[in-house]
């Protein structure tokens, strides 16, 4: 015999009375599915904003470290001390490569009495920037220069130059491959 149980008025509903389970809102679902794609968006967004952010970083910091590179040689190169001529002809040299390095060496000598025979001069850098990049990864940089020379009598002499300087990075270190005076 199976047992059987007595439902009383008052007693709590049975498995088979209970009412159907609501109907999900639909409207919840899309909202968090919306959310869920603005999100993935914005990441998106985000990921490629640092990218970019990132590209043109690299690309303002090897500007000013060519450039920085460039002044610096600039200022020495237009700055001849008769007294020092050798020690000047081989720091200039030991910052060139390529051809500047090539046609600097075979005129060392005649460069060397040249500054020896030269008025003390002062050069300094007025304005440079990067004209352009090459295929080979040198930097053509424009460069505007101006000397002071000091004459015998006391009187000074100033000039200005402009110079397109193109820098190379051999390992760690920038060097000059090709000097040129603009008119």
């Amino acid at each position: 015999m199976s047992p059987r149980r007595k439902v009383e008025p008052e007693a709590p509903l049975a498995f088979g009375e209970l009412s159907p389970p609501r109907a999900r809102r639909i409207g919840l679902a899309v909202l968090v599915s919306a959310t869920s794609v603005v999100v993935v968006a914005a990441l998106a967004v985000s990921a490629l904003l640092l990218v970019t952010h990132e590209k043109h970083y690299r690309a303002e910091s090897r500007n000013l470290a060519v450039i920085d590179y460039v002044r610096f040689f600039m200022t020495q190169y237009t700055s001849p001390d008769p007294m020092r001529a050798n020690d000047y002809a081989d720091q200039i040299l030991a910052k060139a490569t390529g051809g500047l390095a090539q046609n600097y060496q075979e005129r060392i000598n005649e460069i060397v009495i040249q500054v020896a025979q030269a008025e003390p001069t002062k050069g300094t850098v007025l304005d440079a920037g990067v004209e352009r990049w090459n295929d080979d990864g040198s930097a053509d940089v424009v460069v505007a220069t101006k000397t002071l020379t000091t004459l015998p009598d006391g009187r000074t002499f100033s000039d200005s130059a402009r110079w397109v300087v193109t820098a190379i990075q051999e390992g760690d270190q920038w060097k000059i491959s090709n000097l040129l005076q603009v008119i």
